[in-house]
């Protein structure tokens, strides 16, 4: 499946943003969609997950109460609104694409086939 992220941008802290990802190519309903993060030197971090088969959500420790995941079916998009937002949460967003759907799967890169080409975030102090 193709992904393509959008959304991203340049917010205070405290503020808000709404990433998009379109997906096509693929039944996107078969798909687990999940994002990612990656800051400046560091790896790539689990941020959100939805999975397809229970609907269930799971999400970042740190990011828990401020973010949310959701996924539009008729349209082929996933978001992940980001509220509250810190300037620890500046990275480039990615969106992805899994057939899993276990928290431990969505949780870890190699489970998932289709990535996006990432949205910049950035958090002013």
């Amino acid at each position: 499946v193709q992904l393509q992220a959008s959304g991203g941008g340049l917010v205070q802290a405290g503020g808000s943003l709404r990433l998009s990802c379109a997906a096509s190519g693929r039944p996107f309903r078969i798909y687990s969609m999940g994002w990612f993060r990656q800051a400046p030197g560091l790896g790539r971090e689990f941020v959100a997950a939805a999975s397809y088969r229970t609907s269930s959500t799971y999400y970042l420790d740190a990011v828990k109460g401020r973010f949310t995941i959701s996924r539009d079916h008729d349209r082929n998009e996933v978001y992940l609104q980001m509220n509250s937002l810190k300037p620890e949460d500046t990275a480039v967003y990615y969106c992805a694409a899994s057939p899993y759907c276990s928290y431990s799967d969505l949780t870890s890169t190699i489970k998932y086939d289709d990535w996006g080409q990432g949205t910049q975030v950035t958090v002013s102090s």
